[in-house]
Parts: C-alpha cells; structure tokens; sequence
C-alpha cells in the first residue's frame, strides 16, 4: 500500500506539470489547489529536491518547479524516491546479497515475475500521462 507521502508527491508532481510554467510555483499555491497542508508538502517538497526531481527557489518569487519535462519523469521514480523499492522481497532489491537459497527457492520466480510487472507498470507510466 502507498502512503499519503507517496500520493501526495505524485499530485504535487502533477500539479506542477499542469502550471506549464517555468516560473517558480509558490508552495502555498500548490498546498491550496491539492487541499494538502503546507507544513506536510514542505516534507514532501524538500524530499523531492533532495531527489533532484524538483528544485526549490527561497525568495520573493521562491517556490518550486520541475527539473525536467513531464515526459521525462516516470511516476515509478517518482513513487520510489518517496516509498522505497518496489521489491517485494529483501533478495530482490538493489544491491541485495545473492541469496544462498536463490536457485533451491521455489518461490523466487513468482516474486521476481511480480516485481517486474509492478516496477515495469509505474515505470512506463510518465507523468505527461496521468496529467
């Protein structure tokens, strides 16, 4: 399950690809169009930074806007920087030790197959697409 965290990175994403601007967007602004706190956006837009996928501006006309194109992100990344990997099992994950167990695990595959399809949904899915 995703967190509010998660979801709320994504909209203020969205948000920002929508003002089509190159301009700094003031946090308040966004806080007010997505009805999300500003003090709770203020974590999510300094772990956004921190990712470069955003970059923050302090100021008069301060805010934030995308580093990239909307066709550029994909929402995967966007959702991992914000909840972790998608792996649903510790061997699965960037650089994860190999498994002793690995090629006896009967399992495996079926977590593999699942990870790919999950990682493989969000990340073809580009934030151009769901704005």
């Amino acid at each position: 399950m995703f967190s509010t965290k998660g979801r709320y990175a994504l909209r203020v994403m969205i948000d920002l690809a929508q003002q089509h601007s190159e301009d700094y967007i003031p946090l308040k602004d966004i806080a007010e169009r997505q009805g999300i706190s500003k003090k709770y956006l203020e974590i999510i837009a300094k772990e956004l930074v921190k990712g470069k996928l955003l970059e923050g501006a302090s100021g008069k006309h301060g805010g934030y806007r995308l580093t990239r194109l909307p066709d550029e992100y994909s929402v995967g990344e966007i959702i991992e920087l914000m909840e972790g990997t998608f792996a649903p099992v510790a061997c699965l994950e960037k650089d994860a030790k190999e498994c002793p167990r690995k090629n006896e695990c009967t399992t495996f595959p079926m977590w593999n197959e699942f990870y790919e399809l999950e990682k493989n949904f969000f990340y073809n899915k580009k934030l151009s697409n769901i704005m």
